[in-house]
């Protein structure tokens, strides 16, 4: 991959991000509040209250996320149609916002499934015109910093959000339900703020950014770079699986029921810290050394899970993974912004995510059945498998790189 010049890299991206960007990142600091206080009980809810196995729990997880997926595909498509990536944004938050008080109301595994597949149609709505609207307003040298800012925010509401779980776990004596009640509050003020302080660009022009349904032919204006980029996607979510089996590790691992969310704290608050960084060190080195170091960080993380003992490997394991999380994932955004036309981002996005997605749902769905049937050491080991030989590959084929934009550029 050809780097930018260090001539032309700008000194500071900071100042050039929009205050759209820094809204959206306060939007989904609030969702993430409401949804990882959930999210971090979730799994011992399934399992300890509704008798759920973690077969269940890995299919429930991968199929909400790759049903998050395919809707991103469609709100992709329609945002690049009509050009209100604003409204579909609101339209998917207020979705998810009005699924919340389905958890605490649960009886059986299949109204939480009920549950996370609508919360994560409205998570596939606003998906992909979001990340296409911050690639819309922000400009091109700034994107890495962009995507790592709104998604260090983004980080920092998963990371309060399963604080806020502890504290009212330990004030409801381990109610759930009473814990699922209080996370609907955030949710709200999420749909308040993209309401009140999140704006778009207005078209330049009647109709000029109109786009038709999707064609093949759509697709075939992808360029080569693209297709990369959704090659890429596709080895490191494989790498990964749901952060949901994290949550059963640190309850095997023997941390009592109040502090199982913990896991989580550590997790996202290393997601937090590297996410805007690794973002503008991007923008600066390229985003190919920082996503290869990602995914060497994955191998150990899931090294350390399976075999380092006790508590202090168990936090060492997903203090790496976080690490992990926050070297790739907004850098991921950033690629198929650097890639995708104009015209067809919110369509790029939404590829890009269902592919993501049904990957997600496979490397989820094969986790749930190794921890039930070798245990928690097998399912950690062959996630670090798959990310060594993912690396492997990467390095390998190193050359595919040079048919990528320079970072921050536009195709």
């Amino acid at each position: 991959m050809t780097e930018m010049p260090a001539e032309r890299r700008p000194a500071s991206s900071w100042r050039r991000i929009p205050p759209t960007v820094l809204a959206l990142g306060f939007v989904s600091l609030f969702m993430d509040v409401s949804s990882e206080a959930m999210n971090s009980l979730l799994p011992l809810f399934l399992v300890g209250t509704l008798g759920a196995s973690t077969v269940t729990v890995g299919l429930i997880e991968g199929v909400a996320e790759a049903t998050a997926s395919i809707t991103k595909v469609f709100s992709g498509l329609l945002s690049d149609r009509i050009r209100k990536r604003k409204l579909l944004t609101a339209l998917g938050y207020g979705l998810s916002a009005l699924t919340k008080p389905m958890f605490p109301l649960a009886t059986s595994a299949g109204t939480v499934l009920a549950a996370r597949f609508v919360d994560r149609i409205g998570k596939g709505i606003r998906d992909a015109p979001r990340d296409a609207l911050i690639a819309d307003i922000t400009p091109p040298g700034a994107r890495g910093t962009a995507y790592g800012l709104r998604q260090a925010l983004d980080s920092a509401g998963a990371f309060a959000g399963p604080l806020l779980a502890i504290a009212l776990m330990i004030l409801y004596a381990n109610d759930f339900r009473a814990v699922f009640w209080w996370s609907v509050l955030p949710a709200v003020i999420a749909v308040l703020l993209i309401v009140v302080a999140v704006r778009e660009p207005v078209a330049s022009g009647p109709g000029e950014h109109k786009a038709p349904p999707i064609r093949r032919i759509d697709l075939m204006r992808m360029n080569r770079g693209y297709w990369i980029a959704i090659g890429i996607g596709v080895v490191f979510t494989m790498a990964r699986f749901s952060e949901a089996f994290l949550i059963l590790k640190g309850q095997q691992a023997g941390l009592p029921l109040a502090q199982v969310p913990l896991v989580w704290v550590v997790m996202n608050l290393v997601y937090t810290l590297l996410a805007t960084p690794a973002g503008a060190w991007s923008d600066r080195i390229g985003r190919r050394t920082v996503l290869v170091i990602g995914l060497a960080v994955l191998v150990v993380a899931d090294m350390v899970l399976a075999f380092a003992p006790g508590l202090l490997g168990l936090f060492a394991g997903v203090a790496l993974w976080g690490a992990y999380m926050g070297l790739s994932q907004g850098l991921l955004s950033a690629l198929v912004a650097d890639t995708a036309p104009e015209e067809l981002r919110g369509t790029a996005f939404g590829v890009f995510n269902l592919v993501s997605g049904g990957t997600l749902l496979i490397a989820s769905s094969l986790a749930g059945i190794l921890w039930r049937w070798f245990g928690p050491a097998a399912t950690f080991s062959a996630g670090g498998l798959f990310a060594a030989v993912a690396a492997i590959a990467l390095i390998a084929t190193w050359q595919v790189w040079i048919l990528l934009p320079p970072s921050g550029s536009m195709t």
